[in-house]
């Protein structure tokens, strides 16, 4: 008996560790992937990441838009992502060269600062490098999901919705092809509470076999909100390191009341507009203050909510600054070399004076021999015997 259960033992670890096998390459078959906004997820077998996410917040004092663009690369030809918003959006494409215009307004001022001695790169320490300064039809709708609206946009189907069930939502969206993260149901649950709106954004090229690469046309989300937020809670469902990166357009200088969980934020630019142009110059009528702020997530699961933004203590301007070091140098020649050289050139000089001087000098005579006496110094008197 003991011969026979040892084989059916073996078999059923064997049976057991092939199953889990099975579904650990499932999982990595088709990860999720979680970007500042929302979660967003390939379709089937495929894979996506986010290269680069970049968002503009415009807020003036009612009403709030939101202008998104993600770089992504994978070979899946669609995709999706869900983004909670406080009210009714409305939603449409946005310009591209309006992130154009940002980098180059914010982009760190370049000095170049001068050092005396020697560094790291510079003769005669040449064993270092350089270093750098881092958005069809219907389908059936369960009880507890409104469809507000359903449109295409370019490469987006777009559906704006209302819950007041997590779980319906979460089936909603499988029904009508948004496959999203088997969490997003208990993450949306705080948005359901707070009866939070929902866009939620197919991701589909127009031209069949075309997989999704490369920066995306940008999507642009206005909607009422009477304080500025940008929704972070759903990159909880992230299992990788996150990176915000986030324009500010509001009338004064701009911060996030707390960290959420992440890193200290990091203003990286703060100023005000002059003369913006384009899509820049149509969000920054009546918020003509631009604050960049940049943010890292290492630990998304601790993520505690969304960014909630307030105005500064004082609009002080703000830019990076990036140095490029050079040795100062005098006609070609490294000034310490000629420093250290001439003092070292002035020391000898003066010791090699010095001795001359010394042996310049005249001998002074030896002083003169007094001449032995020719008297005999008298002879004490010899004692007697």
């Amino acid at each position: 008996m003991s011969g026979q259960r040892r084989p059916r033992r073996r078999t059923r670890l064997l049976a057991v560790l092939l199953v889990l096998a099975a579904l650990q390459l499932g999982s990595l078959a088709a990860p999720a992937y979680a970007c500042a906004c929302g979660a967003l997820v390939p379709g089937p077998s495929r894979q996506v990441t986010v290269g680069r996410e970049e968002s503009v917040l415009r807020w003036d004092g009612t009403r709030e838009q939101i202008v998104m663009r993600l770089t992504v690369a994978g070979d899946a030809d669609r995709a999706a992502w869900i983004m909670p918003v406080p009210h009714r959006a409305t939603v449409t494409l946005a310009d591209p060269a309006l992130f154009d215009q940002l980098h180059t307004l914010t982009a760190p001022a370049h000095r170049t600062r001068h050092h005396f001695w020697p560094a790291d790169g510079d003769w005669p320490l040449t064993t270092g490098g350089a270093t750098s300064p881092v958005p069809p039809g219907v389908g059936a709708q369960p009880p507890g999901v409104g469809v507000v609206a359903r449109q295409r946009l370019g490469p987006f189907d777009v559906a704006q919705l209302t819950a007041t069930d997590p779980g319906a939502l979460d089936g909603w969206l499988r029904g009508n092809g948004f496959a999203l993260p088997a969490r997003l149901g208990s993450a949306l649950a705080p948005y359901v509470a707070e009866r939070w709106q929902y866009v939620a954004v197919r991701l589909a090229p127009e031209t069949a076999n075309t997989t999704l690469h490369g920066a995306l046309d940008p999507l642009r989300l206005a909607f009422a909100s009477d304080r500025p937020v940008y929704p972070m809670r759903l990159s909880r469902l992230a299992a990788t390191p996150q990176s915000l990166g986030l324009y500010v357009l509001a009338a004064h200088r701009m911060e996030p009341r707390t960290a959420i969980g992440g890193e200290r934020p990091r203003v990286v630019y703060a100023g005000r507009l002059s003369r913006p142009t384009g899509d820049l110059r149509e969000l920054a009528a009546g918020t003509p203050y631009l604050t960049a702020i940049g943010q890292e997530f290492p630990y998304p699961s601790r993520i505690s909510g969304d960014h909630v933004l307030r105005r500064a203590a004082a609009d002080t301007p703000f830019q990076q600054v990036v140095y490029t070091d050079r040795l100062s140098t005098l006609a070609g020649v490294p000034a310490w070399l000629l420093t250290v050289g001439g003092t070292l050139l002035l020391a000898v000089t003066g010791v090699s004076l010095a001795a001359v001087r010394r042996s310049r000098r005249p001998v002074p005579p030896p002083p003169p021999t007094q001449p032995p006496s020719l008297a005999q110094p008298p002879q004490p008197p010899a004692p007697i015997g």
